[in-house]
């Protein structure tokens, strides 16, 4: 069973009575521990894409199924629940709280969770490590660099452990330095500590981190490949 299964899913808006499709009749499955890049230009779908799987926004046709079960099935109450213990969210724009510290940022998540308030440092100190900011624990986001907002953002998004990591064009805002150092965080995660990465980006060189990527033009799936290695792209689809 596929970890993110959909069918012919279709997404469909409506703005004064005018229907715009942003995705047509997509098919796709995920494998839990995969790292998939989902490239596209702007406007192509991609983002909605993302946004549908990570139950930040619904369908209008077709199926998505979810370990197994219809995202139709789930309560608004299991939806949340999903977002916050299953999901981690990077976006572009950090999503920081800037009067708040990296660690407790960092807390925001567990404040919604089940986990106990005894055990919140030590998750918040965990994912700090594990994106390498130990030393900026107690600085206000404010006092960040752009590189160091993202990687605060990925600790964030990691300190419930989740099974997938949503990362909408998460080097945008960086130069190229730290954009490196934010998508080898990423690679780590998903080689070391087997997180499923699904990484939304327009740029060749980022998407190439993953072993698999997906392109989407005009709201439909225009190829599905694996990344064998650095020079190589079997196609799929």
């Amino acid at each position: 069973m596929s970890l993110i299964s959909i069918r012919n899913v279709s997404k469909t808006y409506y703005t004064g009575g005018v229907a715009t499709k942003a995705l047509q009749d997509i098919s796709l499955e995920i494998e839990e521990g995969e790292f998939v890049s989902i490239m596209g230009q702007s406007g192509s779908g991609k983002s909605t894409l993302l946004h549908i799987l990570g139950f930040l926004d619904a369908h209008t046709e077709g199926e998505y199924l979810l370990e197994g079960k219809l995202s139709t099935e789930y309560s608004n109450e299991e939806v949340a629940r999903v977002r916050n213990e299953k999901f981690g969210f990077v976006f572009q724009f950090f999503n920081l709280l800037p009067r708040l510290s990296v660690i407790e940022n960092i807390k925001v998540p567990l404040m919604y969770s089940k986990v106990p308030d005894s055990e919140w440092d030590m998750r918040a100190r965990d994912a700090i490590e594990a994106v390498g900011l130990l030393n900026r624990m107690h600085h206000p986001a404010t006092a960040l660099s752009g590189g160091e907002k993202q990687r605060v953002a990925i600790a964030r998004a990691l300190v419930l452990n989740p099974k997938v990591i949503f990362a909408d064009e998460p080097t945008g805002n960086l130069d190229s330095a730290s954009g490196k150092v934010v998508m080898d965080i990423l690679a780590d995660l998903n080689e070391k500590r087997g997180h499923t990465v699904l990484l939304i980006t327009h740029e060749t060189n980022t998407a190439r981190y993953a072993r698999r990527i997906i392109r989407v033009h005009d709201g439909r799936l225009a190829s599905d490949e694996v990344v064998t290695n650095t020079n190589k792209v079997d196609i799929l689809k």
